[in-house]
């Protein structure tokens, strides 16, 4: 029993990834699924999607991998966060689509709330603002708006989850209800102080606590699978969010260490030890991962449009028929042109946290043409990394921010993107020569548990660097091309 198959349930897609005892990926399967967009700034997925691609991804990994089940000592599950799920505790039925992390369609919400007064309370309870991208008001809206929800949930026949807790639930043949610290740090109903739900958040939300899911260690028992599944139970040892997951993966254990992961969008966490560090910038207090009891905090950076970009020059522009073109694209942009891209497609995340603006392009001529887009729509990346980071080493003067950010994700990939983030925050980044750090996170965390896999200091003795990347660009240069930035958001806010 050593090998561990590690759950990696995306925005876009699902993935199944095999390791075995040495945490080297055996096999692997993947499957996208769709999104639905109902109205502007909605965003959608149906849960039968999420479940079926992975029990698809599972079957086929563990296929792939020529192993059967009582040769795996554990899953792994890593998430989407903040994705909200309502179900019948009964019948397993959702009462409606997930709403997604990127939706926006609780501003309003946000906005009364705030008006009320409660923001300062839950940001202390929570380390959260008070948005849409949070569970808690998109589980009110559900709530509000579906026929009988709000009535069904006060008699106990509903569960909400995130991602993570609707797939536990559904391996388990719903004998467990339960999350780990790291998602329900992200629901904006959770103390994460005190670790544990807050009645009173529960409360101004409306929101009945018997729906909530137990919280554990990102490495505990979470029960195991129903033996049909996948011919043979197995059990469940490790979940965090994604960008835990990645922050896991990326050995980043010590007090100043910094990562960034590359995915729909980009999310920068800097660890901060053992007590949390509230922003000055409008950046998120959270926990990175909870080990034997005990949080280990973050600040986190949100960048709600990365990957998605490149998405968007496929397929809303259709200037690309595959993301692995963007690169060489951009090399063929005029040098001349000065084309600057802010992908607020869905609103700005950190440190700007408008949900309402949208995106925008400045400096446009006759002949920008889909290089110069494509580069610019890169370039947006770098510069959104630079004001997490900006803002990260002003809230955490005090023990410095390591100089060297660590990447992963999809994104991560592009050497032209990397090269360019160097350059504009000025300082190294490090590929690992492991891209699946997400994955490999969350499969750590379950073999950790399981006794097959090192302890922590081991495990980050491991971490090993594929490519660094050096900043070549001039300070001038870049002081320049970062306050073009800086004036095009402040355009595209006040738009």
């Amino acid at each position: 029993m050593t090998f561990i198959v590690a759950i990696d349930q995306g925005t876009t897609s699902t993935r199944a990834i095999v390791f075995d005892g040495a945490m080297a990926v055996v096999s692997s399967a993947q499957e996208e699924f769709a999104q639905h967009f109902p109205q502007s700034g909605w965003v959608e997925h149906d849960p039968a999607d999420l479940w079926k691609t992975t029990l698809n991804t599972c079957r086929s990994a563990i296929e792939r991998a020529k192993i059967t089940p009582s040769q795996i000592a554990g899953i792994g599950i890593t998430n989407q966060r903040e994705t909200v799920v309502v179900w019948d505790k009964t019948t397993g039925e959702p009462v409606h689509n997930a709403i997604v992390w990127q939706d926006r369609r609780t501003s309003d919400t946000c906005s009364k709330l705030r008006a009320a007064g409660h923001e300062p309370m839950i940001s202390d309870r929570t380390g959260l603002l008070l948005d849409p991208y949070f569970s808690g008001t998109k589980l009110k809206w559900i709530l509000d708006h579906v026929q009988g929800a709000r009535e069904r949930a006060a008699k106990g026949e509903l569960l909400f989850g995130t991602v993570d807790s609707f797939l536990i639930w559904k391996l388990t043949g719903g004998k467990t209800h339960a999350t780990d610290a790291t998602n329900a740090a992200r629901t904006m109903l959770y103390d994460i102080r005190k670790g544990r739900w807050s009645s009173t958040i529960c409360d101004v939300f409306d929101i009945p606590m018997q729906m909530l899911p137990e919280v554990k260690d990102c490495a505990a028992d979470f029960g195991t699978t129903q033996p049909d599944l996948f011919g043979g139970s197995i059990p469940i040892h490790g979940v965090a969010g994604d960008q835990q997951a990645a922050t896991v993966g990326q050995a980043c254990f010590e007090p100043g260490m910094l990562k960034s992961t590359y995915g729909t969008g980009c999310f920068a966490l800097l660890n901060t030890g053992d007590a949390p560090v509230m922003s000055k910038n409008r950046l998120l207090t959270t926990i990175a991962y909870q080990l034997d009891g005990k949080p280990t905090y973050a600040l986190e950076g949100s960048i709600f449009v990365a990957g998605a970009v490149v998405q968007w020059l496929r397929d809303g522009l259709h200037i690309i028929s595959d993301a692995a073109e963007t690169q060489a694209l951009a090399e063929q942009a005029d040098p001349h042109q000065n084309v600057v891209l802010v992908p607020a497609f869905v609103g700005l995340g950190a440190p700007y946290w408008n949900p309402d603006c949208r995106g925008a392009a400045f400096g446009l001529t006759r002949s920008t043409g889909p290089a110069e887009m494509a580069k610019a729509a890169l370039e947006s990346v770098g510069y959104q990394t630079r004001d997490l980071l900006e803002a990260m080493a002003s809230d955490w003067q005090a023990s410095g921010v390591q100089p060297t950010l660590r990447v992963d994700g999809g994104m991560a990939a592009s050497d032209w993107t990397m090269q360019f983030l160097s350059d504009i925050i000025g300082a190294p980044v490090d590929r690992p020569k492991v891209h699946e750090t997400t994955a490999l996170g969350v499969a750590w965390l379950a073999g950790m548990h399981a006794g097959v896999y090192p302890d922590q200091l081991e495990f980050a003795a491991k971490w090993a660097r594929e490519t660094q990347f050096k900043p070549k660009m001039d300070d001038a240069l870049r002081a320049s091309k970062y306050a073009v930035w800086k004036k095009a958001v402040q355009a595209t806010l006040s738009f």
